[in-house]
């Protein structure tokens, strides 16, 4: 990894160095996804038949996962892997039924104003799949949203090549609350759950991380079908004083650049001698991981380590780089707490790695990535709620409201809506 000094390059250049785009403007895959939703909204299951056939598997042959094969892949995880499953379930199950929020109302001198909340009824998740199994994404995205009370969240998820989804990932989506499991992947998957074919429903809103062709599925789906966000590569920033320990630093650094050579590293400290202990242990630790070919390549485009000339400096930097995942290694974490504004998720202290935020603390994995966490959440139980205005007034609280909403209207040039006021005060007089 590269040490820059702040004071050297410059502020705007350090800026650079850790500045990431939410969807790169890529043409030909953009009207690759343009030609699969056409398909898919045209030929329903034909189209996700053919494309799973052509992406996934040769020989698949139905779109849902049976009941009976349900049954049989989850009774297969091997007990180690069942109760890990169920303990961070549990954990993730735990935090959001501490976020849930009910409907609220005030009144006062004839007027009644308030919210009313209610749950989104249908939600498609996606999980990736194919080459690899990701349970934990099922648990993060699925156990919200049945916490928020949605009545109906189907897993979207490819097959391998075997035409058969992860015993793992069945496991946790009957763990989680799923109702059912599609087998669909890519963009057809996101066109499939945004108009409904016969087998996949079409849902309200539609979550979870995927690869360009599904993150530009949503982008041109969105407004069809609410959803999350667009989850780009995984990327983290560490801010380290010289309490920190660079062993520590190097291992986080490593978590999140190993998903893959998208992903994005950055660790900014006061301290040159803790940034070259960190760049050496990085060196030292990487030389012994099975990825070594990914992280590498990751950390070579998308890794720095900024070195500026005190915590505020770098607190500051971390607040314009808005990771994802930010962790607080220095000595009094909570002191510099308040001073962070931007990140998707805050892990403190020496003994919260990477790893615990994403798989069993409870808050969901799934968070704004690419500098969004200036002006994004992670996906939580609001995510799934839909909020509704309640108003009523009385005659005399409309009466006394009355002018205002009649010069307003008139200003605006809308007169049926002045009308609509003075149509009620007739009535009243008349009374």
């Amino acid at each position: 990894m590269k040490i820059l000094d702040v004071s050297v390059v410059g502020r705007k250049a350090a800026e650079r160095a850790m500045r990431r785009d939410a969807l790169h403007d890529n043409p030909e895959a953009e009207a690759v996804v343009s030609g699969i939703i056409a398909r898919v909204r045209a030929e329903g299951d034909a189209a996700l038949l053919d494309l799973g056939r052509r992406f996934d598997c040769a020989e698949l042959r139905a779109l849902s996962v049976t009941q009976e094969e349900w049954d049989a892949g989850a009774a297969s995880v091997p007990a180690a892997h069942r109760d890990a499953l169920k303990l961070c379930a549990a954990n993730i199950r735990d935090f959001h039924e501490r976020h849930r929020r009910e409907s609220w109302f005030h009144a006062d001198e004839g007027r009644l104003v308030g919210q009313m909340l209610r749950p989104l009824d249908a939600v498609g998740v996606y999980v990736p799949g194919g080459t690899a199994a990701y349970p934990s994404t099922v648990l993060m995205c699925v156990i919200p949203a049945k916490v928020a009370g949605v009545r109906r969240v189907t897993v979207a998820t490819p097959c391998g090549r075997s035409g058969k989804v992860h015993p793992l990932v069945l496991l946790a989506a009957r763990i989680a609350g799923a109702d059912e499991v599609l087998l669909a992947g890519g963009a057809q998957a996101v066109a499939a759950l945004a108009y409904g074919t016969e087998t996949a429903p079409r849902v309200d809103k539609i979550v979870g991380p995927g690869n360009v062709y599904v993150n530009l599925a949503k982008r041109q789906l969105w407004g069809q079908v609410d959803m999350d966000m667009l989850a780009g590569p995984s990327e983290v920033c560490v801010l380290a004083d010289d309490s920190a320990d660079p062993e520590f630093v190097a291992a986080d650094l490593l978590v999140q650049a190993e998903h893959d050579t998208d992903a994005a590293a950055y660790l900014i400290t006061p301290s040159l001698q803790l940034a070259q202990r960190v760049q050496s242990a990085v060196d030292r630790q990487l030389a012994g991981l099975p990825r070594r070919a990914i992280l590498e390549q990751a950390l070579a485009a998308h890794g720095a380590i900024l070195v500026t000339r005190d915590m505020a400096e770098a607190v500051d930097l971390a607040n314009a780089c808005a990771p994802e995942h930010l962790a607080l290694m220095v000595e009094d974490p909570l002191a510099w707490l308040p001073r962070v504004r931007n990140a998707g998720a805050i892990l403190m202290g020496p003994h919260t790695p990477q790893t615990v935020g994403d798989y069993g603390a409870g808050p969901s994995h799934t968070l704004p990535t690419s500098g969004t966490a200036r002006f994004a959440s992670p996906l939580n139980v609001d995510t799934f709620v839909k909020k509704t205005s309640v108003i009523q007034y009385s005659p005399v609280a409309l009466a006394a409201i009355a002018p205002a909403l009649t010069t307003l209207a008139e200003a605006e040039g809308f007169d049926a809506h002045a009308e609509a006021v003075r149509v009620r005060l007739s009535a009243q007089s008349a009374d």
